[in-house]
């Protein structure tokens, strides 16, 4: 049903692995999907891919407060060593805290700006660096807003189920992905679209809160990859998914103790067309829409 269709949503449709270096020496590495727009090389993601380069910005200020305190103490003349251990043993620090990032959209030279995020909707759009006109075959399709029939077979696609490692090299401060994590393999699921569904906002939104629920879960690594029909036309945009308690608990043994299970129906949430026509136009992206 979907052959066609994905050959299509796999032209416009790229991994973002986002590396981070921790305070305490850790490297992480995830991956995320994004929507390549148009031939100026505009993409658009959920804005929670986004979350790396926040945290970093906050961290930054307590990073910076940590080096200061330290190094007051270590140039502190009248400290004896004893006391500068004692004193730099209790300066507070998180392990966690972001020290750099990366991130990687799809190709080595691609970098990015004009970066726009519209966090409570979940959906962010930037300007790729360096595009090629080349690297992308086929632009989408965007669904025309207003004929939204519950029951339309629906497909989600993006990058789960594939572990990325990455390193970070001091001497050159970069990151180096593992060489057998590329190329990362595609994944798409299919389902119906089930409901719109309408989130209260907080007031401070122009845009409504406003998503298309499928009867399917998207999966870690689609989110900001497409949610497309038949025909390649974009729905939404993989925000994430949600749990709906079915009102049943059955109860089983484990380890001779009985435990209440909880149900749940695992559904998908995407940022709805709606949002993405208005954010589009909003910041002057061009795109191509659906007759019907």
């Amino acid at each position: 049903m979907f052959a066609k269709a994905y050959q299509i949503a796999s032209n416009y449709t790229q991994p973002v692995l986002i590396s981070t270096l921790r305070f305490d020496g850790t490297v992480e590495c995830s991956v995320g999907s994004f929507v390549i727009v148009n031939n100026e090389g505009w993409i658009i993601t959920a804005a929670h891919i986004f979350d790396t380069m926040l945290a970093h910005q906050r961290d930054t200020a307590e990073i910076n407060q940590y080096n200061l305190e330290v190094s007051e103490i270590e140039n502190n003349k009248y400290l004896s060593a004893q006391d500068k251990k004692k004193r730099l043993d209790k300066v507070k620090y998180n392990p966690k805290w972001i020290r750099t990032y990366s991130y990687w959209w799809g190709a080595d030279i691609h970098g990015i700006d004009n970066i726009h995020l519209l966090t409570e909707n979940d959906i962010a759009i930037g300007r790729l660096t360096n595009f090629n006109h080349q690297f992308c075959p086929q632009y989408p399709v965007f669904k025309k807003p207003g004929n939204l029939a519950i029951g339309t077979s629906l497909c989600k696609l993006g990058y789960p189920f594939h572990e990325v490692k990455a390193t970070f090299n001091e001497n050159n401060n970069s990151f180096q992905i593992a060489p057998n994590a590329l190329p990362i393999p595609r994944f798409p699921i299919d389902g119906i679209f089930t409901r719109e569904v309408l989130q209260p906002n907080s007031g401070n939104n122009q845009y409504d809160v406003k998503f298309v629920e499928t009867s399917t879960p998207g999966f870690r690594g689609q989110s900001g990859g497409p949610i497309f029909d038949t025909a390649g036309n974009i729905w939404a945009i993989q925000s994430r998914t949600a749990h709906l308690a079915l009102g049943f608990s059955p109860k089983v043994v484990i380890d001779n103790k009985e435990i209440t299970e909880h149900q749940f129906i695992n559904v998908g949430m995407g940022v709805h067309i709606e949002t993405i026509l208005k954010f589009l136009e909003a910041n002057k992206v061009q795109y191509k829409v659906s007759e019907s």
